[in-house]
């Protein structure tokens, strides 16, 4: 287990990306563990997917009443970035603004190109003139590719993406691990497994799926089905976020007298691959018990099983041994526990059959 070096309270945290789902969950999580924190979010509020669900999320920090500044505005502006680090001077700082989506990134290139590389290069040159403790920021497991070896260790090689989308996340961790060596940045990148829960990304299949259901159209179940995803909730990714932030990896010099990169990369996943038609299953169980669905709805009637997509990849799964060696800590929300919450959710938010 490694040693807490970063204190958070009295501290100020800037999380990019806050109106997005982890972003917004990890906000609320720091003003409710956290004494005397002020976070300040940045978020571009994209309409990639229904923004009001995004102003919900903002509502709901708001509503808190803490330390909170707002700013909206977009990592890929330099002066936004710029003006934000000399007015509020973060210690912490969480870069989850990005450009989501696999697919996505293969019809709208240049959102990936903006956010994800010159809006990340913005953030690291930010740090490198601002004294930050730490920096962590969202990577993903679409680095891994087509990598035919499971569970994905962080040990692995990733030079293979099938996704500009992918492409990007490594191209990440590859700045990142050069601004530590040359100027001393901390810095921790975050490898997300499929993330869920409640109020999440509409795009994902979860929440288009219940979409679709509750119109009365059909679904299509990728790669007839024989898909894994290693779905992990929203929470797990939070806790270990949190987590993450508090230990900064330790500045030491090398035998050469240069700086050894600060730098570390962990997988945040549930260790768990579920199968998607599984998945589909627990899913509509959950939909119909939270009245969201009829109880004689006709799944089959509704369900299509069709070949994979471009920059898809068959299975997802990750191997969390050095977050639990290092943390102490291991994704655990169970899929049918996961869902249920979110079924919950959306029959609060989108109202139920009654």
């Amino acid at each position: 287990m490694v040693q807490f070096n970063v204190s958070l309270e009295g501290k100020t945290v800037l999380v990019t990306g806050a109106a997005g789902f982890i972003g917004s969950n990890l906000v609320k999580r720091l003003f409710k563990d956290m004494k005397n924190i002020r976070v300040v979010g940045l978020d571009s509020i994209t309409d990639y997917y229904d923004v009001n669900i995004k102003y919900e999320r903002l509502k709901e920090i708001e509503n808190l009443g803490c330390d909170w500044t707002f700013v909206k505005g977009d990592i890929a502006d330099r002066a936004t970035v710029d003006n934000i680090f000399s007015e509020y001077k973060p210690a912490v700082v969480v870069n989850l603004a990005a450009q989501a989506g696999v697919r996505y990134s293969i019809t709208n290139p240049d959102a990936y190109i903006q956010s994800n590389l010159i809006g990340f290069y913005n953030i690291l040159e930010a740090c490198r003139h601002n004294e930050v403790e730490h920096l962590v920021y969202a990577s993903s497991s679409s680095v891994y590719g087509s990598n035919k070896k499971v569970p994905y260790s962080t040990d692995d090689k990733v030079d293979n993406p099938v996704s500009l989308y992918a492409a990007t996340k490594k191209s990440n961790e590859l700045m990142a691990h050069a601004y530590s060596k040359l100027y001393n940045i901390p810095s921790t990148g975050l490898r997300f497994f499929t993330v869920y829960g409640p109020a999440g990304r509409p795009d994902m299949a979860y929440f288009g799926f219940t979409n679709k259901l509750r119109e009365g159209k059909t679904i299509q179940i990728f790669n007839y089905g024989n898909c894994k995803r290693d779905f992990t909730y929203v929470d797990d990714i939070v806790e270990g976020v949190v987590r993450v932030m508090q230990h900064a990896p330790e500045k030491e010099n090398g035998e050469d007298g240069l700086p050894i990169p600060p730098y570390k990369v962990y997988n945040i996943g549930n260790n768990s691959p579920e199968n998607l038609l599984d998945f589909v299953t627990i899913l509509q169980e959950e939909l119909i018990a939270a009245k969201v669905l009829p109880e004689d709805y006709d799944f089959e009637s509704h369900k299509e099983l069709v070949p994979m997509q471009a920059g898809d990849v068959p299975v997802t799964f990750a191997d969390t041994t050095p977050l639990e060696q290092d943390f102490g800590f291991k994704p655990s929300t169970s899929l049918r526990d996961g869902l249920k919450a979110f079924a919950k959710w959306y029959a609060g938010y989108y109202g139920t059959l009654e």
